[in-house]
């Protein structure tokens, strides 16, 4: 009987030809497809610099709340007013400093340091408990993102997040951040929430509402600045107030006062 043409030295070469072909075309997607999303994420990055000179009309997570609000069948009016920052409470901005991002002067955009910390208490407790966020990062997430936890949207926000610290100055970055941030359902920036909350502008937060308000931004949709009954709020009040006291930012009376508003009864 006859050898079939599989056993031939012409269909071993063939076969040998193939599986070569094959190698190649894996190693080819192996390296182009990440190239290729490499280029893909870079060619889409938004232009940051703009905002130097302009503020926002809308953000991704206004678009995003107010769609998953449809979605229930509920419109969400939106309250945004943009203030500049010489409008904006020392009180506040000193606040919303130690409470989210201390470090914020100092750094490229990233708190290496912060980010160790809270990856251990969160490990430690098995659940996210702690965020390593920067400001930077965080306005980075509200202006571009949704909140979705994925490594391609942690990338992006990096990436964006670098950008900003290289096409804008600090001040401009936290005059943004405080712009556009949330304080509650269809409530960005402080002068939205300073007149939601106490009937007054941005500018007149005393150091009590600026504490109160720099406390919930952690989780603005479960805390309410005005509201004592957690203690997680009481607590970290009560910390704003001794660090900003500690460094001068107001006075033993004014200390003394915030001591016993914020302190369990």
């Amino acid at each position: 009987m006859a050898e079939s043409d599989q056993n031939s030295p012409a269909a071993g070469e063939e076969g040998r030809g193939s599986r070569k072909w094959i190698l190649v075309i894996l190693l080819t997607v192996l390296v182009v497809c990440p190239l290729g999303a490499a280029a893909a994420l870079f060619l889409t990055l938004p232009d940051v610099e703009k905002l130097s000179e302009a503020p926002p009309a809308v953000t991704a997570m206004m678009k995003y709340r107010e769609e998953q609000a449809e979605k229930k069948g509920r419109t969400l009016r939106r309250r945004y007013d943009w203030v500049p920052g010489r409008r904006i409470s020392p009180y506040l901005r000193n606040a919303v400093l130690i409470a989210e991002d201390d470090k914020f002067f100092q750094h490229q955009g990233f708190d290496w340091e912060e980010m160790r910390q809270a990856m251990e208490k969160n490990r430690e407790k098995k659940r996210i408990v702690r965020g390593g966020s920067t400001i930077t990062q965080q306005l980075a997430k509200n202006l571009y993102l949704k909140p979705a936890r994925t490594p391609w949207r942690k990338l992006r926000e990096a990436l964006i997040a670098r950008r900003l610290e290289k096409k804008l100055t600090k001040p401009r970055i936290l005059e943004l951040y405080l712009n556009v941030i949330e304080w509650g359902e269809g409530l960005y920036g402080c002068e939205a929430a300073a007149r939601h909350y106490f009937g007054k502008s941005a500018a007149q937060l005393t150091p009590a509402e600026a504490i109160r308000l720099a406390s919930v931004i952690i989780n603005p949709h479960r805390y309410s600045p005005l509201s004592d009954k957690s203690r997680r709020m009481r607590d970290r009040r009560l910390m704003l107030a001794e660090v900003m006291y500690k460094r001068h930012l107001f006075d033993e009376a004014v200390y003394e006062a915030l001591r016993a508003e914020f302190s369990p009864p």
